[in-house]
């Protein structure tokens, strides 16, 4: 067995892109796979973040309503989303809870979007104890 132990990596021609070998030997780019900004927060009671990358704030905009604001900016606003909330027993509400990015009221921008957290049965926004959230696209 071999061990790496490097401080960094650095394209030969392309500082800040690396491409990988993957399973099929086509080249993936390392950085285009790389999440750009991912979020963990409690959404009852006092609002807060347990921990995040790239996102310099949280807005409460009421119930099941959360507004994202960006550190820094992607490249555009067509980046990929994924959410998906929690509950412990008992919090949040006792229908099956799913997260969105409510395009349709805030139209996502290179630094801020909006998610909205549902009872699927009952169809109302509803506050949950644990968000998870991440965008995949190009930086700025």
């Amino acid at each position: 067995m071999s061990t790496l132990v490097i401080d960094t990596i650095q394209g030969k021609t392309t500082a800040g892109s690396i491409n990988v070998r993957g399973e099929g030997s086509n080249n993936t780019n390392l950085q285009q796979g790389l999440a750009k900004a991912w979020i963990k927060f409690k959404g009852t009671d006092t609002v807060s973040v347990y921990d995040s990358f790239n996102h310099s704030s949280l807005t409460d905009n009421g119930t099941g309503n959360f507004n994202n604001t960006l550190s820094s900016a992607l490249g555009n606003a067509n980046y990929a989303f994924n959410a998906t909330v929690g509950r412990s027993p008992n919090v949040g509400g006792t229908d099956v809870p799913f997260a969105y990015m409510a395009d349709d009221a805030f139209a996502p921008t290179t630094n801020a979007y909006r998610v909205y957290s549902i009872a699927y049965n009952g169809g109302s926004l509803q506050n949950q104890d644990r968000n998870f959230q991440s965008l995949h696209g190009d930086l700025a």
